[in-house]
């Protein structure tokens, strides 16, 4: 088997790439090359090829104002602040979305089954939601900062 051969068939095993569906019918479709233009490649990596940002790297994980979180890439409105909590995973975590705003799917990635949240109006992959958060609902979505823009007030 030739090496793209093989690092495509690893990459279906693994998951990766399961975010940058383009045009699976999301209200909000885009070429990747839009999205590549949209976007940095940090945010097209971990957005569009279900990537994972570094631990601590994003100041949103330290943001404590009031406001709301919006997808980076159609700035659809995602989480309120009201929800969000400290989970000490280095990522910023909420116990709750905004209602219809996250699609979720079962990630099969990294030889384990998670369910990744996605955008629900552009695909656009945030990062997983856990059993281990806090009440009222005992989720924990742990979202890659990379793929938010804060809005106070």
């Amino acid at each position: 088997m030739r090496r793209r051969g093989f690092l495509a068939v690893l990459a279906a095993v693994m998951g990766v790439g399961q975010a940058g569906r383009a045009g699976a019918g999301f209200e909000v479709s885009r070429s990747a090359e839009a999205w590549r233009a949209r976007l940095s490649d940090a945010e097209y990596r971990v957005m569009r090829e279900a990537g994972t940002e570094r631990a601590y790297s994003s100041p949103l994980n330290d943001e404590r104002r009031a406001g709301t979180y919006l997808c980076k890439g159609c700035d659809l409105p995602l989480y309120s602040s009201k929800t969000k909590f400290n989970s000490g995973t280095g990522w910023p975590s909420f116990y709750e979305a905004l209602p219809g705003a996250i699609g979720t799917q079962r990630d099969r990635s990294l030889f384990m089954t998670r369910t990744e949240c996605h955008c629900s109006r552009c695909g656009s992959h945030l990062g997983h939601v856990f059993d281990d958060g806090p009440p009222p609902t005992g989720k924990r979505h742990c979202i890659n900062g990379i793929a938010l823009r804060f809005r106070a007030g």
